[in-house]
This record gives structure tokens, C-alpha cells and sequence, in this order.
């Protein structure tokens, strides 16, 4: 069987002419510009350190090069203290497995025991200034203490002793060199950048000429750097440590804040009850807050102000601005100066509306005629629902029906009224339905490019589904469905959706079609609140599937097909707000396969570019989404071909493949299995022979087409059975034997080449495909390296490896290099060796942690590569050590079972760094051949 596995006459040309796809990170931008990030390999999980890849080796300015084994001995040091069989090391939830594999590796120092007792001394110099808050609080502005740095050279960690003083940031090799000249500083300015990474211990520190990543032995640790780099930077944080607060913004803008007579230009974004102000737009860290529940919020005359508070800050500022006071509850004046009127009005409305006030005499008369209602809790007998405001028109609207902070906006939302109305108006069929579509989509469209404008369109279209006479009679059907899409997208806030829910509720009827769409948008709105809003406008599908036919009928109204790597597909519905990975556990009911967890199956989309492109999609990402920046991709990239017919095809295979999840294989997943081996064996990515791929191509024939039919014997119909025979034989090797086998075959040879496969195919007789499967799954698995994905690559010279193609094998082990005609193995790096992978420049970038070598501790390695091709690798490494991260989680917390699989991989993952191995070395995978 080995011998089998030999590759003969390899085409030399096929490294160009292969054609590979590339599975891609799904993002708002991914099908025009494709970026390369970095990761890095923390505690046993990759996180990204950067979205782009790194472009030079500035990010890092050290002579570090002769200290490459200083940290080494704080970190034996600290391994000492903290060994495996200590209770510290239990206390932490250290699976047996990684403990007895620690001395392979150096542990990077952001493992160390969290405790105080244990972890490194953070000291504190002695504070010789400090800088006034808010709160009147003295905040610290030195600070040491060790950190991981990522060095510039070869982008692995280094552990240094940093000192904060004097608005430098310096490093040490240890506490005990501070005496000595530093190896490296960092000069903070107003203009530095801190940018938290994915996990919760890395910074990233960007100044005018370098950006530096940096992380802590833990959270709290990093925490307490942030708040001192921040107040160095000038930034008196209220909160420092939270992000940019999570939650749709009512509003945001750029206004002065007045408080104890100090002006400043700040950032506002009022989220839910609290409105929070930053230094910029681009901030993430708050300066403060101002909680808003029960303050009293008002306009200031400016005719007669005489708060000394606010008159300090200058009488040039009052008379060019309009003012809003907000006084919380036991807490002093906050005044906010406003340039314009527009957005004074608009600041007014929503400031009192999250305070809670009940006030009806701020806003438009529309926003007034609701907070009437709301007083009255909606009262069904109230005249306010007759009021003119609050029903269809006929006529456009003068002003918009919310506050809206400029004249721009209000322009558009009349325009916006006006398009409603044309949608309303222009009877749907199959002429104008594409009329109706456009209309529908520049709509909405705006309303996502100016959010301010969400509440607007759903008042409207409010508004455009209520009739005056007879009373509470619901609007026309096509205002209903523009209401049903825009739901779908996104909701109004406070006090609008509170109005949208009790119209929805009035309408809902299941005997008439207006009833029903009210019903339909009632279920729209409660998934767009638990699945939150949608990123892209809707696709021409979704508006279709809304006009012909009514969505109530269906608790899934849109339906798409996913192919299969058998040529099949399985049609799968969903509505507006259904994510990926809900989309996917439909799917996965349907066809009998268990969860992507399990079986490493992932969908993919086609590239609308026609490039032979693949995208892998995440599993938070929305399918109306997908489709619909497929569709807008597709007509920018090839515009007025087979307009509105193209539409994105998703495919589900197999990304991930772990050998312990062999034995729960369904038997569609075998078969996909077997049709995606074959795929790689037809394209030359998977070593065997002449004779085995004919083995092979028989197995498949049993499966897909069942017993070879020999030719009749019969003299009259021997010739054209005979014919039939052929024809097949020769579309069985067109499809399952290796392509650069048949290329270059004379006639004669392609006749013998069908003869032996016939031969092989009768052999088959009477097998079942259940059984043809199994065998032929487990002739593939005696490979080692069944279920990588392999990518084409060339190192970059100077390299060891030379500069002649190779592959790279990314599989549940590791990152294996193959030679590039036999496939033999060149050498493997298990992912605990991994240290930094990704973009560098325009190449593939991969730092390896040696630990058998004292020489060269730490070791970068280029590939040039195409660039969908890096981002594929990198996000399948990063894949593959986050699910045995997580993997490792679950075995803590869940069953004996769980660990024993666990142990059952131990052996493999134990191996060295970067020790080359035996093919022969790695157990066989899968069921022995019965």
C-alpha cells in the first residue's frame, strides 16, 4: 500500500495550471479588497494582531539579537515555581496532556499563574506628578513591570522589564539593568494610538513611526498599563477600561461639553440612557459618561444666562451656539454648546426622550403626537390617532416627521417620503417589478448609509399604513411590504418602536392579507432584535419573494440552493435575520450530518468576479447579507452581464478535519468526504499511482453509476451497447481518474486505460455504495496527510528549504512541508511551535519557536504565495488552534469520554517543535480495510 502512494510522472507545468481555490475571512469589503492579517499563538489561541500584514520590521526597535536566551531563564525560573504537579497548576485547570508536554516548549510568560504571590513584581515607581481628572482624582502617570514584547526581526515574543517615566516608555532585558543604557524606548505623543487585540492581554501601542504589540501576564495587569498609558496620553478616563460601548447610537456628533467652566470638543454618542463623550471620533476608550435616566434636560436662553459655570467659557462661543443643559440627579450642570439648529433640535429630542421626561413640547409635531400617546398608553379611543400627522397622505410631506440634525438630512427625508409614495402607488406586476425593486433598494439604502434617517422611514411608512376614514383602517397592501423589508433590516428607537409594535399589533389579522403582512413584520421584528440589524440593502430575491407572494405563509419565506461536492444541492430556507450558523443547523437537519464542530464542514461562497475564488463564511454573518453584496459585487465587477440572474452559489464541504471525529462520520458525510478526496486526487493533490487511481475511480463508478453493464452478445445490438460502454467508461475517467495521468494519452492508451477500468469495475459486482465508500475512505486514510488542505508555495530565499515549490500541508497536527513532485515530507511544525503567522509585505510569514535548538531559538520563514492564498492559510491555522483550544476548554469541564479522546491524541501532539518525520511514523487513520 506505501509503494501505492508513489507519485510517477508528476506534469512539471501543473504547478501554474492547477486550479485551487481560496477560502476567504467574509467581511463588509471581502469580494473588492482582500487584506492579509497577523496572528500570533497566546495561552494556546491564535489571535489576530493586525488586520493588514506586517509591511517592514519596525515594529520593534531593539538590539536584541545577542539576548536571545535572557528569556529563557525567567522563564524556567517561573516554571519552577509554578510546575505541574503544583496545586497552582491545578488551580489554573491545566489538562494533564499540556502539563506533560510542557518541557517541549517554552511557555510564553502569558501562562504563568495569575496570582499575586506568583506572578511577576509589578512595581510602582514613585509618582512625581500628576494630572487632574473629572472626579478630582490623582491618577498615576509612572509605572513598571514585565511585559511581552513582539520583537521587530522575527516577530516572536520577548519578555522585558518596561519602565513608564517621563512620557517615554523604556525596556530592560530585566529590573536589574534599569542601571544600565535601556534596550529600546518608546516616545509617547497626543498623536500614539492603543488599540485593544482580540483576546484580553495584548495591546497594540501605535506611534508616529512604529507600532508596537505588547502583552500582559493578565487582564488586570494589561488593564492597569492601558490606565496609565492613557492618562499619559493625555486621556482622563472616567472608564478607561471599556471599549467603545456596545449598542446601536441614537445619536452622535461632535459638540462642546461645559462643565465647573471648561470647555472642550468632544465625541458624543448617546447610547440607550447614557450618553458618553471620547477625545475623537476614532476613540475607543470614553472620557466619561453622563448617566441621563431622570435628569432634567432643557435649552438654555441665551438671552439671559448668568451661570457663572458657563459664562466662563467665553462669551465668543455662547453667541455663535445654541445650548442644552443636562442636570443628572445629585450631580452638578453639563452644558453641550451646539453649532447648529437642526442639530440642537435633534440633540433636544433624543436627550429627553432616554431621560425619561414625559415633556410633549420638544421635537416635531409627529414626535409630539406620539409622546401624547405614550402619556395615554396608546388609549385605542384617543382623537390623537385621527390627527391628520398620524395617517396616510396623499400629498408629500413639508418637514421630515423627526428631528433631524441637519438640512441635508431633511432634504433627504422628504425625497424619502417620495419614494415610499412611488412604491405605494405603482401597481406591481411583471413590467414594473424591477421598478419596485430599485425604488426599495435606494431606499434602504440610504436609510443604512444615514442612519438618522431609520426612524424616519419606519414613522413614514407608519404614517402611509394608516388610513383616516373609516377609522383605523389599515393603508395599502405595498406600503405593508416595504414596512416587511425595511423591518427586516433594521428597527426605529424609543418611542417609535414602542408605536411601530402596538400599529403592528392593531393590524394583525390572519384572514385578511393586510393582516397577515402585519403579522409577518410582528416576527421580523422580534428576530431583527434578537439577531440585531443587517449590514447590506435588500437583495433582489428578498424583494421579489415580499411582492409575490405573502412571507406570513412561510416561517422561512426565502429559500436558496447549497450544492454539495457530489454534484447534488439541498434547497434550504430562511427569513431576513437568519445568521450562517442558524441557516447551517437547518441544513444539517435536513441532510443528516452533525454540526460543523464536528464534522469541520464549512459554506462557502462563490467569487461574483467569475475568478476561481471561494469565500469561507462565519457563522455570525446574515444570508440576506450575503447574497445581497454578492449581487452588488456582481454588477460592479461584470455590469449589464445576464443583469438580476446571476446569483452567489454557496457550497458546504469539508474545511477542518480531525481523525477523532472519524468514527462518528454519518454516511453523507462519508460521501462528501469521498467526493472531495476526489476532487484533490483529480487536481493532483493527492499522491498515488497509476494502478490505485484506477482502484479508486472503480469504487467511485460502483457508487455513483452501480454495476458495470457488460455489452449485449446479441449480433444486432452488440455495436450500439458496445457504443454506450464506451461513452461511460470515458466519462468515469473524465471524472474520477487524475488528470495529468490521462493528459497527453493517444487514443490507444485511453483505449487500454478503459478496458482496465472495466476490468477493476466488474470486480465491484454487487457491492453496495455504503461499502464502496468505507473502502475507499480507508485506502485514502492510510495517507498521512488525508484531510489537509495544501497550498502551492516557494520560500523566499536565503532559505534552508531552497527555492523550488514545495507545499505547505495544513492539517489537525500542524503545518507540514511537502516536497513538491513526490509529496514526501520535508519537515512538520506542531501549532504549539507556532509563534507568529501571516501577511509580511506580499508574502506568507510563519516564526517558528525551536526549542531543540539553542542556536537559533526562534526562526521566520517566507513563502511567496498569491494573496487569497495567505489569507486562506493564515485563517485556517487560526481555525485549527482555536477549535483545539476550545476542544481543550470543553474536555476540562465535560465528560470522562471527552478525555479519553483527549489522551488518545496525546502521543501526536507531543511531538518536537520541528522535528522532521517518517511518513510512515503517523499512525494510520480511520478503520482498518475488512
Amino acid at each position: 500500500m506505501s509503494e501505492a502512494f508513489n507519485m510517477e510522472s508528476v506534469n512539471k507545468n501543473s504547478a501554474a495550471t492547477l486550479s485551487y481555490t481560496t477560502s476567504g475571512l467574509y467581511t463588509s469589503l471581502i469580494y473588492k479588497n482582500m487584506t492579509t492579517p497577523v496572528y500570533t499563538t497566546l495561552k494556546g489561541k491564535a489571535t489576530q494582531i493586525s488586520s493588514s500584514p506586517f509591511l517592514d520590521d519596525s515594529s520593534g526597535s531593539e538590539e536584541e539579537d545577542s539576548s536571545r536566551s535572557s528569556s529563557r531563564t525567567s522563564e524556567s525560573d517561573s516554571r519552577s515555581r509554578s510546575g505541574p504537579g503544583s496545586p497552582r497548576a491545578m488551580k489554573r485547570g491545566v489538562s494533564l496532556s499540556s502539563v506533560a508536554s510542557e518541557s517541549d516548549y517554552a511557555i510564553p510568560p502569558d501562562a504563568y499563574s495569575t496570582d499575586t504571590e506568583y506572578s511577576q513584581p509589578e512595581q510602582k515607581l514613585p509618582k512625581t506628578c500628576s494630572s487632574s481628572s473629572d472626579n478630582g482624582k490623582n491618577e498615576p502617570l509612572e509605572k513598571s513591570g514585565y511585559l511581552l514584547k513582539m520583537s521587530g526581526k522575527v516577530k516572536s515574543w520577548k519578555r522585558r522589564w518596561f519602565v513608564l517615566k517621563g512620557g517615554e516608555l523604556l525596556y530592560y532585558k530585566s529590573p536589574s539593568d534599569v542601571i544600565r543604557k535601556p534596550q529600546g524606548h518608546i516616545e509617547l505623543s497626543a498623536s500614539c494610538s492603543i488599540l485593544r487585540g482580540d483576546n484580553k492581554q495584548t495591546v497594540q501601542l501605535t506611534t508616529e513611526k512604529h507600532t508596537y504589540y505588547l502583552t500582559a501576564d493578565s487582564p488586570n495587569i494589561l488593564e492597569e498599563w492601558i490606565k496609565v498609558l492613557q492618562n499619559v496620553l493625555r486621556v482622563q478616563a472616567a472608564n478607561p477600561l471599556s471599549l467603545q460601548p456596545e449598542g446601536k447610537p441614537t445619536m452622535k456628533g461632535l459638540l462642546t461639553k461645559v462643565k465647573h467652566g471648561y470647555s472642550k470638543r468632544v465625541w458624543c454618542t448617546l447610547i440607550g440612557k447614557t450618553l458618553y463623550y471620547f477625545r475623537s471620533q476614532e476613540d475607543k476608550f470614553p472620557l466619561g459618561q453622563i448617566k441621563l435616566w431622570e435628569a432634567k434636560v432643557e435649552e438654555v436662553d441665551r438671552s439671559c444666562d448668568s451661570d457663572e459655570d458657563y459664562e466662563a467659557s467665553g462669551r465668543s462661543l455662547l453667541s455663535t451656539h445654541y445650548t442644552i443643559v443636562i442636570h443628572p440627579k445629585d450631580q452638578g450642570p453639563t452644558y453641550l454648546l451646539i453649532g447648529s439648529k437642526h442639530e440642537k433640535d435633534t440633540w433636544l429630542y433624543h436627550l429627553t426622550v432616554a431621560a425619561g421626561s414625559n415633556n410633549v413640547n420638544v421635537g416635531s409635531e409627529f414626535e409630539q403626537l406620539v409622546c401624547k400617546l405614550l402619556n395615554i398608553d396608546g388609549e385605542p379611543s384617543s382623537q390623537i390617532w385621527r390627527h391628520p400627522t398620524l395617517c396616510h397622505s396623499k400629498e408629500g410631506i413639508i418637514s421630515p416627521l423627526t428631528t433631524l440634525p441637519s438640512e441635508a438630512l431633511q432634504t433627504e427625508a422628504i425625497k424619502l417620503f417620495k419614494t415610499c409614495q412611488l412604491f405605494i402607488n405603482a401597481a406591481v406586476d411583471s413590467p414594473a417589478i424591477d421598478y419596485h425593486i430599485s425604488l426599495a433598494q435606494s431606499a434602504l439604502q440610504i436609510c443604512l448609509t444615514h442612519p438618522e434617517l431609520q426612524n424616519e422611514i419606519c414613522c413614514q411608512l407608519i404614517k402611509q399604513t394608516r388610513r383616516r376614514q373609516p377609522q383605523n383602517q389599515p393603508g395599502p397592501l405595498q406600503g405593508w411590504q416595504l414596512l416587511a423589508l425595511c423591518v427586516g433590516l433594521f428597527l426605529p428607537h424609543h418611542p417609535f418602536l414602542w408605536l411601530l409594535r402596538l400599529h403592528l399589533k392593531r393590524n394583525a389579522d390572519s384572514r385578511t392579507e393586510f393582516g397577515k403582512y402585519a403579522i409577518y413584520c410582528q416576527r421580523c421584528v422580534e428576530r431583527t432584535q434578537q439577531n440585531g440589524d443587517r449590514e447590506a440593502r435588500p437583495s433582489r430575491m428578498e424583494i421579489l419573494s415580499t411582492l409575490l407572494r405573502n412571507p406570513y405563509h412561510h416561517s422561512l419565506p426565502f429559500s436558496i440552493p447549497v450544492h454539495f461536492m457530489n454534484g447534488i444541492y439541498q434547497v434550504v430556507g430562511f427569513d431576513a435575520s437568519t445568521t450562517v450558523e442558524e441557516f447551517l443547523n437547518t441544513l444539517n437537519q435536513d441532510t443528516g450530518m452533525r454540526k460543523p464542530a464536528q464534522s469541520g464542514f464549512a459554506l462557502f461562497t462563490d467569487d461574483p468576479s467569475g475568478r476561481d475564488l471561494e469565500h469561507c463564511l462565519q457563522g455570525n454573518i446574515k444570508i440576506c447579507d450575503i447574497i445581497s453584496k454578492w449581487e452588488q459585487a456582481s454588477k460592479e465587477q461584470q455590469p449589464g452581464k445576464c443583469e438580476g440572474t446571476r446569483t452567489v452559489r454557496l457550497t458546504y464541504k469539508n474545511r477542518l478535519y480531525f481523525s477523532v471525529q472519524a468514527r462518528g462520520e454519518t454516511d453523507r458525510e462519508k460521501l462528501l468526504l469521498m467526493y472531495q478526496t476526489n476532487d484533490q486526487i483529480i487536481n493532483g493533490l493527492f499522491p498515488l499511482n497509476k494502478d490505485l487511481a484506477l482502484e479508486m475511480a472503480a469504487l467511485l463508478s460502483q457508487v455513483e453509476i452501480g454495476d458495470f453493464e457488460r455489452p449485449f452478445s446479441t449480433p444486432a445490438g452488440h455495436v450500439t451497447n458496445q457504443c454506450k460502454v464506451n461513452q461511460t467508461l470515458k466519462q468515469v475517467i473524465e471524472k474520477f481518474y487524475p488528470k495529468r495521468y490521462r493528459d497527453g494519452c493517444s487514443e490507444e492508451q485511453l483505449r487500454q486505460l478503459c478496458q482496465r477500468l472495466s476490468t477493476r469495475w466488474m470486480a465491484l459486482r454487487g457491492h453496495s455504495a455504503a461499502d464502496c465508500v468505507r473502502i475507499y475512505l480507508t485506502v485514502a486514510r492510510k495517507w498521512p496527510f488525508f484531510g489537509a488542505k495544501l497550498f502551492l508555495a516557494k520560500p523566499i530565499t536565503p532559505s534552508s528549504l531552497g527555492s523550488t515549490f514545495l507545499w505547505l500541508a495544513v492539517h489537525e497536527d500542524g503545518l507540514s512541508l511537502l516536497e513538491y513532485n513526490s509529496m514526501r515530507l520535508i519537515v512538520s511544525y506542531v501549532y504549539k511551535s507556532l509563534m507568529t503567522f501571516g501577511g509580511y509585505q506580499d508574502d506568507f510569514m510563519v516564526v517558528i519557536n525551536n526549542t531543540h535548538s539553542k542556536d537559533k531559538p526562534t526562526e521566520k520563514l517566507l513563502f511567496a504565495m498569491a494573496k487569497p492564498k495567505i489569507l486562506e492559510i493564515t485563517l485556517l491555522i487560526a481555525s485549527y488552534i482555536n477549535n483545539f483550544h476550545q476542544q481543550k476548554a470543553a474536555f476540562h469541564h465535560l465528560s470522562a469520554p471527552a478525555l479519553l479522546s483527549a489522551q488518545t491524541r496525546g502521543p501526536q501532539a507531543r511531538m518536537m517543535g520541528s522535528q522532521p518525520l517518517l511518513s510512515s511514523s503517523r499512525p494510520t487513520k480511520g478503520p482498518t480495510l475488512l
